[in-house]
C-alpha cells in the first residue's frame, strides 16, 4: 500500500481524505495558501507545504508547486479532492509523468468526460439519452440568441468545463441570453480557465438524480445506487439524500446500467458520478437524460457511504494502488436513509448573500448515533472571499427518510455558528417543509416555495409556548443566582416564579414552579436545564428541544426550528405598564446602490448623469467565484459613482448615489 499521500486541496475534503488515510496507516501531507496557514487540515496532517498567496490561481491551482511538494516530501500518491485540479487532465497526466499515483480516473477519461460538450457527444454515441441542445462552438451573443430561439425557451447556458453550479445561467427569453451569455463565459474562464459555452433545453419540473460509480483498473465498474440532489439554489446543491424518494428499483437499474456502460466506454476507474436530469412530470420515470459526468469525488458522497457502508475514499486509494474492487454489483446494499445539508456562509435573511469573516463561535452538534459532521474549520477560523462559502456538511442516517429528516432538525438546532451569516435556519425550515417531507421536490423547489425570500420558518403555537417557558425559566434562574451573590441582594428581594413573556407580538403568562403553566396550560419538563455554549437543551412535553440563547439588550434572542425570536421577559408588575417596545428607525438608504456583500466590482454600467430605469443592470460584483448583477430598483438619475471597476467593496458600501 502507499506510504504517503498528499492531498491537493483544503478545507473539509482535505480533512475527510486524511481521516481515511490515517485509518489505513498512510502518512499525510497537506498543502496550503497563506490564508490557510493555520487551518485544521494543515494542523491535522503529518507534514505541510506552503504553496503561495491566498488566491487559488496563485496556490491551489498551481500544479507545478503541488508536484514539487509531493517530490520534496516523498509522497507516492496525490488525492485531488474536489474542485481545484481534481478534473484537470493535465494534472493527472503530470502526476503520471512524475511517477506519482493520481488517486482518480485516468487522464483520457477526465478529458472525455470533463468537457461537457464532448461528453454529451460520447454519451449520445453510447446510446445514452441526452438533453436536446447545441453542442458546437458558439461564436458570440448573437449566435447564442439564434441557437436559443431555435431550441425554444427556456434554455440553460453552461460553461463547458464548469461544475459546482458555477458558469450556469437559465434563460427564459432573448433578453436573458443577451444579459447572461458573456457573464457565463467570464465565470467559466475565471473558475475553470475555459470560456466555451453550450446551450441546451431546460427540462421543466426537473429532478436532479445522480448515480455514484466506482471502478477498478481490471475493468470492473459498479453503480452504488443514486442520490437525489434536487434541492438547489442558483444551481448549487443545498440538500442531498440517498436513496431518492422518486427512484424505483426499475429506474435505479436502468440508470445504473447506462452509467456503467458510459464509464466502461472511456476506460474509467476510481470514483465518479453520472448526473441525470429526470422529468418529475413523467410518473413512469423513464424520461431521464444525461447531464454530465463528474470525474472526481462528489461533495455529497457521505450519504452514499451511509447507506452502503462503504468508504469511497478508501476504495479510491485501493483502486489507485491497483487492487480489485472487494464486492460485486449484487452485493451493493441500501441500508436506511441518509440526508446531507450543506452549511454555508451566506445570509438567507439577506437574499443568501455570501458572508465573510471570523467564526467567533463554532460548535457543531455531537456526532454519533446517526449524526456525522464533515468540516474543515474550527472556532476562530476565517471564512474568506477567496474560496467556496461552505462551512460544513451535516449528515444524518436513520432507518427511514422521516427519521433522517427529524434527525437533521434536531442536529441543526444544536449547531451553533456566530460571527458570520449562515444558512442553518433556512436548512431547518427546508427539513420542516411539508412539500420536502412528502418527497415531491424539483430543482425549482426553493424558488417556488420562497419567491419573496426567506424570513424564517413559521413557528407553531406549541413551539411558541415552549420558547416562552424557556425564556421565563432562564430569567428566573438568572434572578435567583443574582439574589444569592454575597454582598448583593442577599436574598432580600423575592424573585418570584411568575413572568410575562412577549414573543412575536403575543403575550404568554408563565408560572415556573413544581408545575409549569403557560396561560393556564401545563407543560411537562423532564430533567435539568443545562447551558452549553449558549445552547439550552431540555425535554419539554416529551420532546428534546435545543434552543440557541443570546442576550440582546433587555431582550433575549431564542433560535429553534429554523427561526429566531426576539423575546422580552417581564415580571407581572412591570408588564402591566409595558405596552410596546421603542423601535430604532434605520436611516433612509434608498438613494444609494449598496454592495450586498464584500467582493470585487468587476463592471460598472453607469456613471454620473446617466438616467436608469427599474430593472436595468447597474453593476457586477464578484464574490466567492460568482458574479452578481445589481439592478436598479426604480427609475432615477445617477448623482455620483463612489467606486471604480477593480475596486474591492465592503458589505453595504455605497457604490452609486442617485439624485
Amino acid at each position: 500500500m502507499f506510504k504517503k499521500i498528499l492531498i491537493a486541496n483544503r478545507g473539509e475534503i482535505a480533512c475527510r481524505v486524511m481521516r481515511t488515510a490515517k485509518k489505513m496507516g498512510i502518512a499525510t501531507v497537506a498543502v496550503y495558501s497563506d490564508a490557510d496557514a493555520r487551518a485544521p487540515h494543515v494542523l491535522m496532517a503529518d507534514e505541510s507545504v506552503r504553496l503561495g498567496p491566498a488566491p487559488a490561481a496563485e496556490s491551489y491551482l498551481k500544479a507545478e508547486l503541488i508536484l514539487l511538494a509531493a517530490k520534496e516530501t516523498g509522497a507516492d500518491c496525490i488525492h485531488p479532492g474536489y474542485g481545484f485540479l481534481s478534473e484537470r487532465e493535465s494534472f493527472a497526466r503530470a502526476c503520471e509523468e512524475a511517477g506519482i499515483a493520481f488517486v482518480g480516473p485516468p487522464p483520457n477519461a477526465i478529458a472525455a468526460m470533463g468537457d461537457k460538450i464532448e461528453s454529451k457527444k460520447l454519451a449520445k454515441a453510447a446510446g445514452v439519452n441526452v438533453v436536446p441542445g447545441f453542442l458546437g462552438e458558439i461564436r458570440d451573443t448573437e449566435h447564442a440568441v439564434e441557437i436559443a430561439s431555435g431550441i425554444g425557451y427556456p434554455v440553460m447556458m453552461k460553461a463547458s468545463a464548469g461544475g459546482g453550479g458555477k458558469g450556469m445561467r437559465l434563460a427564459w427569453s432573448e433578453q436573458d441570453v443577451r444579459e447572461g451569455f458573456e457573464a457565463t463565459k467570464r465565470e467559466g474562464l475565471a473558475s475553470f480557465g475555459d470560456d466555451r459555452v453550450f446551450i441546451e433545453k431546460f427540462i421543466e419540473s426537473p429532478r436532479h438524480i445522480e448515480i455514484q460509480l466506482i471502478g477498478d483498473k481490471h475493468g470492473n465498474v459498479l453503480y452504488l445506487n443514486e442520490r437525489e440532489c434536487s434541492i438547489q439554489r442558483r444551481h448549487q446543491k443545498v440538500v442531498e439524500e440517498a436513496p431518492s424518494p422518486f427512484v424505483t428499483p426499475k429506474m435505479r437499474k436502468a440508470m445504473g446500467e447506462q452509467a456503467v456502460a458510459l464509464a466502461q466506454a472511456v476506460g474509467y476507474h476510481s470514483a465518479g458520478t453520472v448526473e441525470l436530469i429526470v422529468s418529475g412530470a413523467d410518473t413512469s420515470g423513464e424520461s431521464f437524460y444525461f447531464l454530465e459526468m463528474n470525474t472526481r469525488l462528489q461533495v455529497e458522497h457521505p450519504v452514499t457511504e451511509e447507506i452502503t457502508g462503504l468508504d469511497l475514499v478508501e476504495l479510491m486509494i485501493r483502486v489507485a494502488y491497483g487492487e480489485k474492487l472487494p464486492l460485486a454489483q449484487d452485493e451493493v446494499q441500501i441500508n436506511g436513509w441518509s440526508i446531507e445539508n450543506r452549511v454555508y456562509a451566506e445570509d438567507p435573511y439577506r437574499g443568501f448573500l455570501p458572508s465573510t469573516g471570523r467564526l467567533v463561535r463554532y460548535r457543531p452538534p455531537a456526532t454519533g448515533e446517526g449524526v456525522r459532521v464533515d468540516d474543515g474549520v474550527t472556532e476562530g477560523s476565517e471564512i474568506s472571499m477567496f474560496y467556496d462559502p461552505m462551512i460544513a456538511k451535516l449528515i444524518t442516517w436513520a432507518p427511514t427518510r422521516e427519521e433522517a429528516i427529524d434527525g437533521q432538525i434536531a442536529a441543526l438546532d444544536a449547531f451553533r455558528v456566530d460571527g458570520i451569516g449562515h444558512n442553518i435556519d433556512f436548512l431547518s425550515a427546508l427539513m420542516q417543509h411539508p412539500r420536502f417531507r412528502s418527497g415531491a421536490i424539483t430543482t425549482g423547489f426553493i424558488a417556488e416555495e420562497y419567491p419573496e425570500g426567506f424570513h424564517g420558518a413559521p413557528a407553531s403555537q406549541a413551539l411558541k409556548r415552549k420558547l416562552a417557558v424557556i425564556a421565563a425559566t432562564i430569567d428566573i434562574e438568572r434572578a435567583e443566582r443574582a439574589a444569592e451573590i454575597s454582598g448583593q441582594l442577599n436574598g432580600a428581594i423575592a424573585v418570584g416564579d411568575h413572568r410575562v413573556v412577549l414573543l412575536d407580538g403575543e403575550r404568554f403568562e408563565v408560572s415556573v414552579g413544581e408545575r409549569v403553566t403557560v396561560d393556564g396550560q401545563t407543560v411537562e419538563i423532564e430533567g435539568e436545564w443545562g447551558a452549553d455554549n449558549l445552547i439550552l437543551t431540555a425535554l419539554i412535553d416529551g420532546e428534546s428541544l435545543s434552543v440557541g440563547v443570546v442576550r440582546q439588550g433587555t431582550s433575549w434572542k431564542l433560535t429553534a426550528h429554523g427561526a429566531s425570536h426576539l423575546v422580552q421577559v417581564l415580571p407581572p408588575h412591570v408588564a402591566q405598564y409595558r405596552h410596546h417596545m421603542i423601535e430604532k428607525i434605520p436611516p433612509d438608504m434608498s438613494r444609494f446602490l449598496l454592495a450586498p456583500m464584500p467582493g470585487l466590482l468587476t463592471r460598472l454600467h453607469v456613471g454620473p448623469g446617466d438616467r436608469v430605469e427599474a430593472g436595468q443592470p447597474l453593476a457586477v460584483v464578484e464574490a466567492m467565484k460568482m458574479e452578481n448583477i445589481l439592478r436598479a430598483e426604480k427609475a432615477g438619475t445617477v448623482k455620483a459613482a463612489n467606486f471604480a471597476e477593480g475596486d474591492s467593496l465592503a458589505v453595504d458600501a455605497a457604490i452609486l448615489e442617485f439624485e
